[in-house]
């Protein structure tokens, strides 16, 4: 099973690159885009978009609740529930994540094609047939397990344009008394490097000719069957370079502990609150923590 599921993994860029799958007409699912995007804010918390090709984490995941097709979403595509497709709220747009049911040991490749969910006690908001597939229940979260598969959301991006709306306005300024100091990309910034390293928005295909806009791809609908893995429920806070900061943060939370994590060689101390019996309780402790000002707080499974 383990090596059917990493013969998969191995295929899936190759196909896409290949022209292995029939993609779906342009009429039906849009013409799909590639976004990171800027920051934005959902129920009053801002969130920042940005490329992570080795994301993993874990969370509670829920079906989408307008399962109607139709819509627009983020991406440029038209949302089709019958697809199995997610809806994440930083992700860049698309991307390929291996997605883990914690509680029955399902896990199926879906595509992040939106943005989303709006409660931020989820990680993964799920399309009707993602649900199915990874046996998740409307109006009842389930814990999973997400890993962005690198190569195969490089694979599915690649042919796609930038939209027009990410190009950069570049304005001279003048600068002759204004000290410099070289910053971390912003978030979201990835877009406008590409276009202003002159990389090209679409790729080149035989005869030196842009490639069109690429419907979208479905992924192969292949559920692999683990052992059901449930884990405790934590509302995890703010992680950081010292003790003492990450005990203060722990002292505003009240209950709250400090837990060392990340490698020796850059060791980092995260705030966590719980365990928690149930959903319920973890909920409560999140709107908690939010409302304390620790906009980073997040529930996760461990």
């Amino acid at each position: 099973m383990r090596a059917a599921a990493a013969c998969g993994a191995l295929l899936l860029p190759l196909m896409l690159l290949s022209g292995c799958w029939k993609p779906e007409p342009a009429t039906l699912s849009g013409e799909p885009r590639y976004v990171v995007g800027e920051a934005y804010q959902l129920r009053n918390l801002w969130f920042y978009p940005r490329e992570d090709f080795a994301l993993v984490e874990t969370g509670l995941a829920t079906l989408a609740a307008d399962s109607r097709p139709g819509r627009r979403i983020a991406n440029g595509e038209v949302h089709d529930p019958s697809a199995a497709t997610a809806a994440h709220r930083t992700l860049q747009l698309p991307a390929v994540v291996r997605v883990t049911n914690l509680e029955n040991g399902r896990s199926v490749l879906l595509r992040v094609n939106d943005r989303g969910p709006a409660d931020p006690g989820r990680v993964l908001e799920l399309s009707r047939r993602a649900g199915e597939l990874l046996g998740v229940g409307a109006g009842r979260p389930a814990q999973v397990r997400v890993a962005v598969e690198g190569d195969a959301s490089r694979a599915l991006a690649a042919g796609l344009p930038l939209p027009e709306s990410s190009r950069p306005r570049i304005e001279a300024a003048p600068s002759g008394s204004v000290e410099r100091e070289t910053l971390a990309p912003l978030a979201g910034s990835r877009q406008a490097e590409r276009v202003r390293e002159g990389r090209p928005t679409a790729v080149a295909v035989a005869g030196g000719e842009a490639s069109r806009p690429a419907p979208a791809v479905p992924l192969p609908e292949q559920v692999v069957q683990g052992p059901s893995t449930p884990g405790r429920l934590f509302v995890q806070g703010s992680s950081f370079s010292t003790p003492a900061a990450a005990q203060r943060q722990a002292s505003r939370l009240g209950g709250a502990r400090v837990e060392p994590a990340g490698p020796a060689r850059r060791p980092e101390w995260r705030v966590r609150l719980g365990p928690f019996a149930n959903v319920a309780e973890a909920d409560r402790a999140l709107d908690e923590a939010l409302r304390g000002g620790v906009s980073e707080a997040r529930i996760v499974v461990d």
